[in-house]
């Protein structure tokens, strides 16, 4: 058998909470062993620990898109579906930290200061033709 690695350890070594590992091990994402009613973590679990914060952190996927990635063996989980509509929530998430920034460059630079309501470049924006 590997070397296994106590909970504790693995949750420092990744800046976890236990009660993080615990809900994954609930959820199934991770299966670790069990000794004396402890739980250990071998070298692959380790690994999907890291695999799995790196897609909560950077992909800022949900528990259960993380569960269909890993179940990507099983012919039901459409893992790449999964995948391609993370990539279009996230270029969604850009678009409009990117609409953000212009608008917040444009008000440090708008000459109307106080009296932003009134920015010409901000009424244009708004529609307020009723349908």
């Amino acid at each position: 058998m590997d070397d296994l690695t106590p909970i504790r350890d693995v949750a420092d070594r990744f800046g976890l909470p236990l009660s993080t590992l615990h809900y994954w091990e609930r959820r199934g994402l991770v299966t670790p062993h069990r000794r004396s009613g402890r739980r250990y973590f071998d070298t692959e679990q380790v690994y999907r620990v890291a695999l799995i914060q790196l897609w909560r952190e950077t992909g800022h996927m949900s528990v259960d898109e993380i569960g269909t990635l890993l179940r990507r063996d099983d012919p039901a989980a459409d893992w790449r579906g999964t995948v391609h509509a993370r990539v279009a929530a996230l270029q969604a998430d850009i678009d409009r930290l990117a609409a953000a920034r212009t608008y917040l460059g444009h008000l440090l630079a708008c000459a109307h200061g106080h009296d932003l309501e009134r920015c010409p470049d901000f009424r244009a924006t708004v529609p307020l033709d009723t349908p």
